[in-house]
Formats: C-alpha cells, sequence, structure tokens
C-alpha cells in the first residue's frame, strides 16, 4: 500500500516548550472530541487529554515534525488504553449496577420471591427431564420439535408433559 502525497497534512515543526501553548490551542479541541468520543465521559476524556500532550512532551525530542494526524492516533491509543484499564482494574460502577439491576427487575424482590414460590409449587413433583424441556421451550424459545429433539422424546411426549405443567401452573397461580 502506498502513501498517498495528495492528502494535505499540516505540519506544525517539532515540539517544543515555546511552541507548546499553540499546539495546545491548535489540536486541543480534536484531541478532547477523540476523546470524549471514545471514552464517553468528561472527566476521563479531559485526563486522557492531557495524557496525550504529556506523552507527546516526553517524546518530543524523537519527532521532527507534528501533524494533526498524530495528536489523533496519540489521543486514540490513550483513549483505548484507559478503557482498557478501567476494565482490568475496577468493578461495575455502581450506577451502572443498579442501573442494569432496576433494568432486569432484580430491585423488586417481593415479586422475585413470589415467582420463585411459584415455580417451587409448579415444579415441585415435576420430573428433572420436565423441569428441563420447560426450560427449553418456555425461556429459551425452542419450539416442540426442536425441544423434543434435544431431549430425545417425541413431540407427542414433550407436548403431553408441557400441558400437564402448564394446567399446573395455571391451578397454583389461581387462574
Amino acid at each position: 500500500m502506498y502513501a498517498r502525497t495528495d492528502v494535505n497534512m499540516e505540519k506544525s515543526g517539532p515540539i517544543t516548550l515555546e511552541n507548546f501553548d499553540e499546539l495546545y490551542r491548535k489540536f486541543g479541541p480534536m484531541v478532547l472530541r477523540r476523546c470524549r468520543y471514545l471514552l464517553k465521559d468528561e472527566e476521563q476524556a479531559l485526563d486522557a487529554m492531557q495524557d496525550t500532550f504529556v506523552r507527546l512532551i516526553e517524546r518530543r525530542t524523537r519527532l521532527s515534525d507534528v501533524c494533526s494526524s498524530l495528536f489523533y492516533t496519540v489521543a486514540t491509543t490513550v483513549s483505548l488504553n484507559k478503557i482498557r484499564s478501567n476494565k482490568v482494574r475496577s468493578s461495575p460502577e455502581t450506577g451502572n449496577l443498579l442501573r442494569a439491576m432496576a433494568e432486569s427487575g432484580i430491585v423488586d424482590h417481593e415479586k422475585r420471591v413470589d415467582a420463585s414460590l411459584l415455580l417451587d409449587a409448579i415444579f415441585a413433583e415435576a420430573q428433572e427431564d420436565t423441569r428441563c424441556m420447560a426450560v427449553l421451550h418456555y425461556l429459551d424459545g425452542l419450539t416442540l420439535e426442536e425441544t423434543a429433539r434435544e431431549m430425545r422424546m417425541s413431540v407427542s411426549g414433550i407436548r403431553k408433559r408441557l400441558s400437564v405443567l402448564r394446567k399446573k401452573a395455571l391451578r397454583c397461580a389461581g387462574v
């Protein structure tokens, strides 16, 4: 693959302490936008932007020229490293965990206990393979034919057991 020569890459010369302010004003907004886009958190984006410029200053002696693509690339690398380190070092944020619990219905403890008691009553005398076929059909969404294949039974046998289980469930629910 060949480098494109028709692309106008505005070069700004080497990074020096004298021109750092100019480079920060020129490329800072672009770097911040990139960090915001990747991190989706304002505080982390600001940290990543600062880290980007610190990295470039630390390596300024090895750089002959800088251009926007260099800042963009370093900002991307710094942001992705922050995302990786956040996943490794931290557990799920409390806010996200609570939100996930609320969305999944775990917070409503009374309903969960009621459902558990109802399921215990329904499956009290059911065979283990009947429980398994109920999970396959009702929870996993398998058809009767797929459930029969999985359980190595006939479709009519699956239909009969699930029918008996459904009637028991309706009785337990008071319907």
